[in-house]
């Protein structure tokens, strides 16, 4: 597959990416090299990636606990101590191997230690690979509330080797489904039809619906690199579903949901909105919500979780003015951003959902 161009970076698949990163180590002059992993991607995917690596660098891993409990400011702290006593600078490169909460956190501890770092994103989840690593997002969560304390900037590069794949399980899998049936509600109808029966997709073929789901964002993003405008259209399922998320892991009385799994219910929630406010068909709507309730697990809200998830919308990062922004979905395939919607009808929504 052809690497794409992202704004001041390259993203390379599969052996390709390999080349490419050997040649960059080769070609570049720095000090040492870190790779930050977390505790899975440390055992499943760090033995595949050193064998690969090309460098007489001095390398030195540095592992944080799996979980997005663990994407907050204080493994932040504890890597930044560990990059001092291992005697990080300025020249130093970091390598972020692992799925989104690593390239997050990872380029957020690259971009602030010293001022900044130059890191290189090998996401090893499908979420990363069509999310996460790609667009310069980095960040971490205040409390239970998702990327509250982050910067925009850029890797490097961005390495996807889709054998990553076979170490996730099907969750996992599910969960990086959701943000590439985002893609296609929002931008190409063409692309979110492939997804309206699974079963027929021949996933020897997989590789290339990632690699457009990669084309998909990489293209937003190109337009407006700092969410002034279009690649708000991003957001698209994310105002509700971040809600969700948050509240499902503060909550103790509640399972823990996968990011995928929340944006899938916020997609459903946001399409009902779009549906009520007149930017869709019944019947667009009837084939979204049919789609992503065959592939996704009810999630059930008792009456007494709305309220709270609502109040958690107030600190979303959309917000301007005092204002919940959100992108909505004018018919599959386009987006309408910066869209007021009341209380009573996001109420209804998730009535509409529990039906």
């Amino acid at each position: 597959m052809q690497s794409i161009q992202a704004n001041n970076y390259p993203i390379y698949f599969n052996e390709k990416g390999y080349e490419a990163l050997n040649l960059y180590l080769k070609e570049s002059n720095y000090s040492n090299l870190f790779i930050i992993v977390d505790s899975e991607t440390n055992e499943l995917c760090l033995p595949k990636f050193l064998p690969c690596l090309e460098t007489n660098l001095t390398i030195e891993i540095i592992e944080f606990e799996a979980g997005e409990p663990n994407k907050n400011i204080e493994t932040c702290v504890q890597i930044w101590n560990v990059l001092t006593e291992l005697g990080a600078d300025r020249k130093s490169l970091v390598i972020n191997l692992g799925g989104g909460v690593v390239t997050d956190l990872g380029g957020f501890v690259a971009s602030t230690f010293k001022r900044g770092m130059d890191f290189i994103h090998i996401p090893t989840t499908l979420l990363s690979m069509v999310d996460a690593s790609v667009g310069g997002k980095t960040g971490v969560d205040l409390g239970n509330l998702k990327n509250q304390i982050g910067v925009i900037n850029v890797p490097k590069m961005v390495l996807i080797d889709t054998q990553y794949l076979e170490t996730l399980s099907k969750n996992e899998m599910r969960s990086g489904l959701a943000e590439m049936l985002k893609h296609g509600l929002i931008y190409d109808t063409a692309y979110w039809e492939k997804f309206l029966d699974l079963k027929a997709i021949d996933y020897a073929d997989f590789d290339e619906l990632i690699y457009r789901s990669v084309e998909i964002k990489n293209e937003i993003v190109i337009q407006d690199p700092t969410e002034k405008n279009i690649r708000k259209a991003l957001n698209f399922g994310h105002t509700l579903g971040h809600a969700i998320e948050s509240y499902f892991l503060e909550n103790e009385n509640k399972k823990t949901l996968l990011h995928g799994e929340a944006i899938a219910v916020g997609m459903i929630l946001e399409s009902y909105i779009s549906l009520e406010k007149g930017l869709m068909t019944p019947r667009e709507y009837q084939e979204i919500k049919s789609t992503i309730k065959a592939i996704y697990d009810e999630v059930v809200f008792e009456e007494n979780d709305i309220e709270p998830i609502l109040e958690l919308l107030i600190h979303d990062k959309k917000n301007e003015y005092g204002n919940i922004q959100f992108a909505l979905i004018e018919g599959i395939g386009k987006i309408k951003i910066n869209q007021s919607v009341a209380n009573e009808l996001i109420l209804k929504a998730f009535q509409d959902y529990k039906s």
